[in-house]
């Protein structure tokens, strides 16, 4: 499943660039993820970058949005065809 970010978000911003799909940008009051671009950073990184950074914890798998690891993983071949996952990122 996806990425989202929840009401905790104090708009620090450390999560948007960690994001390898560019699925997280500035929302109206806080920062929102994307759930067409969110991969949990499956084919990029071996956990989600983004709850990684955020000091509050406000990045959390979004129960709107359960997809298997395969459907993420497609989705990462997707959104960046032409190149390989990283090696135990899947």
């Amino acid at each position: 499943m996806s990425y989202m970010i929840t009401d905790e978000c104090i708009s620090c911003g450390a999560c948007e660039s960690e994001c390898p799909n560019e699925a997280i940008s500035e929302g109206d009051i806080q920062f929102v993820i994307d759930p067409q671009k969110c991969t949990e950073c499956i084919g990029a990184f071996d956990s989600s970058q983004c709850a990684d950074v955020c000091p509050v914890d406000a990045c959390i798998p979004d129960p709107n949005h359960p997809e298997t690891k395969e459907q993420l993983l497609k989705k990462w071949n997707e959104l960046h065809p032409g190149k390989a996952p990283t090696a135990g990122t899947h």
